[in-house]
């Protein structure tokens, strides 16, 4: 197999990325980052939705092995989790950090440092993850990293909720996108999320990814180097539209579609707030999903073992 080369370090050697450092900046003078398009001046400390000023908030970085197989490998996924959310899902399972912001605010020079401690602790790959309203702090501290010797890949770990405006600015940055689907329904969405349009703006998002990076493609070891890898969360009483995500995936994205369909949704946060999302799933709502994605055409899955915990 050709040697890999991440795709940011060929950007960064034509000038590229300098340029696209300078475009998403300019976002936030009055932002429009994110679908929010709050057009508020982050660079002067305004805060809109995501309440996220001029510098990111980290609330943690390290080595993480609950990923997906083909992130997580033998050494684990560089996770670096950003405080608060673009989204603010009520059922948000790190409650704590994206609604209630638990971190630190970040330069980018230590974003390069814990990407480049990663690194070196062996992580197969750099995790960002809820990054959407972050893209130009992400962006300002690669350089820094790049010159100190980051060469593993990128992973966008989103929930979806991304301007395409803003997605094609990290074309030939990142290597692998992990978009999480959460559901098609628009009531649900504007329920649990204040965003009646998320379906819309995730369709057009998920289609922008996989035109830059197509199909999860792996090295000999199983270890992800480029491509989609889907998630999507199973909800009770299939509040998700599980079977017209698949749909869609198969239909618009592609059937080759790395999908993790995850099991592990419990009442966090606010949760409690809406009557459908009061209680875990149950093992037969999670065997109904599977068979709706296979039925729907999706032909790649995660592989690890699901535990159900029902109450």
């Amino acid at each position: 197999m050709k040697a890999f080369e991440a795709a940011y370090i060929r950007i960064h050697k034509s000038g590229e990325l300098t340029q696209k450092i300078e475009k998403a900046r300019r976002l936030l003078s009055k932002c429009t980052v994110c679908p929010r398009k709050c057009e508020i001046d982050r660079l002067n400390g305004e805060i809109g939705f995501c309440m996220t000023g001029k510098s990111a908030i980290v609330c943690s970085f390290h080595a993480h092995f609950g990923e997906e197989a083909p992130l997580v490998g033998s050494r684990g996924s560089g996770t670096i989790f950003f405080a608060y959310c673009n989204l603010l899902c009520s059922f948000c399972q790190n409650f704590e950090i994206s609604h209630e912001g638990e971190g630190q605010i970040v330069s980018d020079r230590q974003i390069a440092r814990m990407m480049l401690m990663l690194q070196k602790e062996g992580c197969h790959n750099i995790n960002f993850v809820t990054p959407s309203h972050v893209v130009p702090q992400i962006l300002e501290a690669l350089p820094y990293a790049i010159e100190e010797g980051l060469s593993v890949p990128l992973v966008y770990n989103t929930g979806v909720y991304d301007s395409v405006e803003t997605l094609k600015l990290l074309e030939g940055v990142f290597d692998v996108y992990m978009p999480d689907f959460k559901f098609m329904d628009t009531e649900i969405a504007e329920t649990t999320c204040r965003a009646g349009d998320y379906s819309i703006v995730a369709k057009s998002a998920l289609k922008e990814m996989h035109r830059q990076v197509g199909d999860l493609v792996m090295d000999e070891s199983g270890i992800a180097r480029r491509g989609l890898l889907l998630r999507h969360l199973v909800l009770p009483k299939n509040l998700a539209g599980t079977r017209e995500v698949m749909r869609f995936i198969v239909r618009d994205i592609s059937p080759d579609t790395y999908v993790n369909i995850m099991p592990q949704y419990r009442p966090c946060g606010n949760a409690n707030k809406t009557p459908g999302l009061r209680r875990r799933i149950t093992e037969k709502e999670f065997e109904t999903a599977m068979e709706a994605a296979k039925d729907e055409g999706i032909r790649r899955f995660d592989t690890r073992k699901r535990t159900f915990m029902i109450w």
